[in-house]
């Protein structure tokens, strides 16, 4: 037997290994992108908590580098009005998010089924979208490479 062919056989498991631990590691955060949904309502204790966790979610990741964007959706839309408010807990986490650069959408169709477009303020209004049937589409984040978390 060739004494050559071990040698390359032992270099190719190497080459290959190399590659595998090369790919493993976490992608670089210019290249991850998430869009972190809100989806709870403001009536209840358990919204409260999601809508902080979906606030602190979203400015880790951009603290990190990450791209995020924050949707509005569903009951969640409340919660664009109510973070607007200087005096509730939350606005300054808001707030945060806004200094940072999150992008944001909120859901027209559902702002206006929970009553909550003609409250929200002029710069909101801006972050109104209605591409899908109404909605915002998440087809248009997923094909831009998004990783979607709802709350």
């Amino acid at each position: 037997m060739n004494k050559r062919i071990p040698v390359l056989i032992a270099l190719s498991v190497l080459a290959i290994g190399a590659v595998a631990v090369s790919n493993s590691g976490a992608e670089d955060p210019k290249t991850q992108k998430f869009v972190v949904i809100l989806q709870a309502g403001s009536e209840s204790h358990e919204g409260l908590a999601r809508a902080l966790h979906a606030l602190l979610y979203a400015a880790e990741l951009k603290e990190a580098g990450y791209d995020v964007v924050l949707l509005f959706d569903g009951a969640g839309t409340a919660w664009a009005r109510e973070f607007e408010q200087p005096e509730h807990k939350l606005h300054g986490a808001y707030a945060n998010l806004k200094k940072l650069g999150v992008t944001q959408e909120i859901c027209d169709y559902c702002s206006s089924a929970f009553q909550v477009k003609d409250r929200l303020s002029e710069e909101q209004r801006g972050f109104l979208n209605h591409s899908y049937n109404g909605h915002p589409s998440l087809v248009k984040w997923i094909a831009r490479g998004y990783s979607i978390i709802v709350l």
